[in-house]
């Protein structure tokens, strides 16, 4: 044979060769290979593992600790590289420690600054492998713009307000009031109930997200912070309002969305329908009606429809369709989904 593997050779050293020929009279004089041989590992593609959480905005509160690790593969040791919103990291407000297999990005005390887009960069020779991490740091809301009374009467008051100018870098949820007699200052939340005629109030307005309720603001006037109900003189006169017919045929105010799966854990697919009376809803799968699956849980709650396919296979993608009927009309939306299985 002119052919030999030489095997168990140390990576990263370099070896010299040399060949002789052997027959029944001995060994010919040796032929060597004209240069050293360097031994070197075969590059393995550069793959970042994304935690499934991470897939999805990672929302924090302002004064928590961001502690993230991601995972990726490649050889030789790869080399990692970050950049927030197409800039360079600031590593005195961030920290990020790199190893041979994963990334660490640390943040002791999370600020509002902090929120944005991270991009990962993981470099094996001229093989590359990119994500991006969408970080929000989320807060208590502002207090409202401006509460002004528009109108007192009867036993009624008529309020008014902007929206805080600083959200939270969160949604606005909604708005709580406060009302509470000038004498004894006790605070207690609106309700729908009448409040005593000639008595002074003060009200505050909160505005509320997900984390929790802002400052108050109180009411204006332009004579005082407070009012008085049924003012000296002043008689109202109730006006009288035709029924209103609230009949509606169904409409989607929020689409099915095309989704991705993952093989083996469960999948959801939701929208929103409002109707009256109250539609029926029922789900189809390639326009065949889905009934009795015990593979498939479907849930309509306040208007949210959802319907839940339990730890899904390539089988189970399609075309998923959601209607929503009532006596005055039908609707539909539909959207694709697609089970992949993971490496």
């Amino acid at each position: 044979k002119t052919k030999f593997t030489i095997n168990g050779l140390p990576t990263g050293s370099k070896i010299l060769v040399r060949v002789k020929a052997v027959n029944a009279a001995g060994e010919s004089e040796p032929k060597y290979h004209p240069q050293p041989i360097l031994l070197s590992l075969c590059p393995e593609p550069p793959k970042i593992r994304l935690p499934r959480h991470l897939k999805q905005t990672y929302t924090r509160r302002v004064g928590e600790t961001v502690n993230l690790v991601i995972p990726f593969q490649g050889k030789p040791r790869a080399k990692v590289s970050w950049q927030k919103n197409g800039s360079p990291i600031d590593k005195n407000e961030i920290n990020i420690r790199n190893t041979e297999n994963d990334t660490i990005i640390f943040i002791r005390k999370a600020e509002r600054g902090h929120s944005g887009e991270y991009d990962m960069k993981v470099e094996v020779e001229n093989l590359v492998d990119k994500a991006t991490i969408d970080i929000q740091i989320v807060d208590r809301p502002g207090p409202p713009e401006i509460v002004t009374i528009e109108d007192v009467w009867g036993e009624n008051v008529n309020l008014s307000w902007k929206p805080p100018k600083d959200d939270g870098n969160a949604a606005i949820t909604g708005y709580t009031i406060q009302k509470a007699d000038k004498k004894s200052m006790v605070k207690i939340t609106f309700e729908p109930k009448k409040m005593i005629e000639g008595v002074a109030y003060e009200v505050r307005v909160f505005a509320v997200n997900a984390i929790g309720m802002s400052k108050p603001i109180s009411c204006q006037r332009s004579s005082d912070e407070k009012f008085h109900l049924n003012f000296p003189g002043k008689v109202y006169k109730y006006p009288v309002y035709d029924d209103f017919d609230f009949s509606e045929r169904p409409l989607f105010t929020q689409p099915l969305v095309n989704t991705f799966a993952v093989a083996g854990y469960n999948a959801t697919l939701n929208c929103s329908v409002r109707g009256n009376p109250k539609p029926k809803i029922t789900w189809m799968k390639n326009k065949v009606l889905i009934m009795n699956d015990p593979r498939y849980r479907m849930f309509s709650n306040q208007g949210v429809c959802t319907l839940e396919i339990r730890k899904p296979s390539p089988y189970d993608g399609g075309t998923y369709t959601c209607r929503a009927v009532n006596e005055l009309g039908e609707a539909e939306v539909d959207c694709k989904l697609e089970v992949r299985v993971p490496n």
